[in-house]
């Protein structure tokens, strides 16, 4: 048996465990009998995750002793939906689960935050735990609460805070992870140094290649500091009232370039945040809060890694010769759920590993950086 690291994510009461290492899905069963209420429990993955992780997951169950039930969902971002809502509730119900039952989200981020919604609804409250298998949702999507679907109106507009009881981060899962989607989890990995850790972020300028080639031991440290980032966070501000927005940078235009993309195959997640947290570097320099040099080591490295650091790089159904504009993009920026009193709340930053909140932000300066980023 390898290693487990273990942090805790200290809520009081509704404290619990993030555990990562290799194979800890085939050891699931074990790690979880300790927080389940009943040994019963409904594993809900999609489609991409059953065919390589699912067996090896209801093995483990089945050797615990632990009734398992499973629901398997198309993959992809459609799959955060009132509709698919509804029909995962609608098929626990049907089951007849209890109040002691237990879901698993064994997926990425979509996977994570349907199942822990519909935890939190159902029947009042239902416990859930995340089993991450993409590098976004293991040092991101997976740790802090935060659940939810999108609607027409935008990402993530609907949903709960709703703790999980633990998260098992199994390094294993990385291995079959497709290369896009590694480098979309890295940018929330980058993040993380974005915010408040400069020395991380220059051990990712030095390790980033590395990492992304393969690396295990590297892969496993950014992991680590990034849950460690993340959980101290959510510790001190469970409810985004203030620090926690700060793990938002690059999400406001991020949120906004997925939805005018329309959620779809041209351009996921990561890749929206690592082109927002370029935008977001680019507007503190035009504001003169960040030296230029620091928004050029951004984009320098995040371009290095592969991941886009122009709008006009998105391809697929994104591409902007398709009729994006930045009037547009604002507009979806104002449905942003930090909104208040009409004005958007930007997460911008003073130097690398110094972020803040920022209000007094003029849109028309936003417009303006983006007609330039559209037209580049």
């Amino acid at each position: 048996m390898t290693s487990i690291d273990t942090l805790e994510v200290s809520l009081g009461d509704r404290a619990y465990d993030i555990k990562v290492g290799s194979g800890l899905i085939g050891q699931t069963g074990a790690l979880i009998a300790p927080v389940l209420r009943q040994k019963s429990v409904v594993v809900i993955t999609d489609e991409n995750v059953a065919a390589k992780h699912l067996a090896k997951l209801e093995a483990s169950l089945a050797s615990a002793g632990i009734a398992h039930r499973k629901l398997v969902l198309p993959a992809g971002e459609q799959t955060k939906s009132f509709a698919k809502l509804e029909e995962v509730i609608d098929q626990l119900l049907s089951a007849g689960i209890e109040r002691g039952t237990t879901l698993i989200a064994l997926g990425g981020g979509v996977i994570g935050d349907l199942t822990g919604f519909a935890a939190a609804v159902t029947l009042r409250g239902l416990d859930f735990i995340q089993i991450p298998t993409t590098l976004l949702a293991q040092v991101d999507s997976s740790v802090g609460g935060k659940t939810g679907i999108n609607t027409a109106r935008g990402k993530n507009l609907v949903g709960s805070f709703h703790q999980p009881r633990m998260v098992l981060a199994d390094m294993d899962t990385l291995e079959t992870l497709p290369q896009r989607e590694f480098l979309a989890g890295y940018a929330e990995v980058v993040k993380y140094g974005l915010i408040n850790d400069p020395t991380f972020f220059a051990w990712l300028e030095e390790n980033g290649p590395a990492l992304i080639a393969g690396d295990r031991d590297l892969r496993r440290e950014a992991v680590m500091v990034s849950c460690r980032a993340k959980a101290a966070i959510v510790a001190q501000d469970e409810r985004e009232a203030g620090l926690r927005a700060l793990l938002n940078l690059g999400h406001t235009f991020g949120h906004a370039f997925e939805a005018e993309a329309g959620y779809g195959g041209g351009l996921i997640h990561g890749e929206a945040v690592a082109l927002g947290m370029v935008m977001a570097f680019d507007l503190s320099v035009q504001m003169g809060f960040c030296p230029a040099e620091d928004a050029t080591r951004v984009r320098k490295h995040l371009q290095a890694c592969g991941l886009p650091v122009e709008l006009t790089a998105i391809g697929g159904n994104a591409r902007t010769g398709a009729g994006w504009n930045s009037a547009t993009l604002v507009s979806h920026m104002m449905r942003d759920k930090k909104v208040a009193d009409g004005r958007i709340t930007f997460v911008l930053a003073r130097a690398i590993g110094e972020a803040f909140l920022e209000r007094d932000v003029d849109l028309d300066r936003v417009e303006t950086l983006l007609k330039t980023s559209l037209a580049a």
